[in-house]
């Protein structure tokens, strides 16, 4: 599948970003064996992942401003829904507090690489997350960008 359509140069820059973070925070590869790929290549590559990516901006109540294809599927959205979602809308109610928690772990540390927790789909399917990655999306010159998480086990529930 490709990149959405609406993404014109958003996606490569965007996974520029994704990639350069969590490299930088984690000291690894977010995509291994991704290194010689071109800009556009690595944005699909990221896309087409099987792991799930997200992210989020930097509203007053962050919106998600990326999900690649195994988000989209697991969220059950199509890109136009997701990237209008509040991300905390992908938790249930009672476990909104948790999540606030988290961001602010991850705003404190960098990034906490062993998150668990439960989200549900727009669907109303429930979903535990037994490990995830969540990083700050940092530019090279130290611009703070937002949030993101991947993550490739889920249970349903």
């Amino acid at each position: 599948m490709q990149l959405p359509s609406s993404s014109n140069n958003f996606q490569p820059e965007h996974a520029a970003l994704l990639r350069s973070s969590f490299a930088r925070l984690l000291t690894r590869a977010l995509l291994p064996g991704t290194d010689d790929l071109s800009p556009q290549a690595y944005a699909q590559a990221l896309f087409e992942s099987p792991a799930v990516i997200l992210s989020h901006g930097l509203q007053d109540d962050p919106i998600f401003n990326y999900g690649n294809l195994a988000a989209l599927n697991l969220f059950e959205m199509d890109w136009a829904s997701l990237t209008q979602l509040p991300s905390r809308k992908s938790a249930e109610p009672l476990n909104r507090a948790e999540r606030a928690r988290l961001l602010d772990a991850v705003a404190s540390n960098g990034f906490i690489d062993d998150y668990s927790g439960i989200r549900i789909s727009s669907r109303g399917r429930r979903f535990l997350i037994p490990k995830a990655i969540v990083w700050n999306l940092v530019y090279d010159d130290g611009e703070f960008r937002g949030h993101a998480a991947t993550f490739s086990d889920w249970e349903y529930l």
